[in-house]
């Protein structure tokens, strides 16, 4: 099942799509919902970011290849971290799929692009184990973590070389299923992912 958030004119809801055909949906595909009578041609309709999560993080770091790949580059023997390097995103730079990316006039010219996987959580979880994690899962979907490299070395934080405004476009939905194979199945397109996101909708 693919799930979404659409405008049409005023309203903004969730919706189920089905082929080109969209059905509006009360309530939220994280608790509970009611589909309406109201259907729309999907290409009529503007896409949202699928979802505005309270909690929103990247794990970096954790895609062998690419340490491989940086480490070569450099001439030096890759180093695996014992875990994944975990960060916070901000709300403020997420965007749709095909809104504008806006480069801010004292950014370098060291701005880059990383295809994401998004997995979307579904349910409030702490301290969740590895066996119990895919329980949790809604589904996923795509992004792009823009980052501004200069800012990104030079900052103490990823407060604008990650989180600048646009820096983060997702969607154009979620697939719903916890298995990643599966939800390739309803990608718009095939991506090559080198960390992953994480958006969750329930937990603070």
């Amino acid at each position: 099942m693919k799930w979404c958030r659409f405008q049409s004119g005023k309203n903004v809801a969730y919706g189920i799509i089905d082929g080109t055909t969209l059905t509006e949906v009360t309530g939220s595909p994280f608790d509970s919902y009611t589909k309406t009578a109201n259907t729309s041609i999907l290409s009529r309709v503007k896409l949202l970011v699928p979802v505005i999560p309270p909690t929103f993080y990247a794990a970096g770091v954790n895609y062998r290849e690419h340490v491989t790949e940086m480490a070569q580059r450099h001439g030096v023997k890759p180093e695996f971290p014992p875990a994944a390097d975990v960060g916070y995103r901000a709300n403020n730079a997420l965007v749709a799929t095909d809104e504008p990316i806006v480069i801010p006039k004292d950014a370098t010219d060291q701005v880059q692009y990383e295809g994401e996987l998004v997995v979307v959580i579904g349910k409030r979880c702490k301290k969740v184990s590895e066996a119990q994690a895919l329980d949790h899962v809604f589904g996923y979907t795509l992004g792009n973590d823009v980052s501004e490299r200069t800012w990104q070395r030079g900052d103490r934080t990823f407060w604008r070389g990650k989180n600048t405004d646009t820096f983060k476009p997702m969607g154009p939905w979620i697939c719903a299923s916890r298995s990643v194979s599966m939800a390739r199945r309803c990608s718009p397109t095939p991506s090559r992912t080198r960390s992953s996101a994480c958006a969750s909708s329930s937990a603070g």
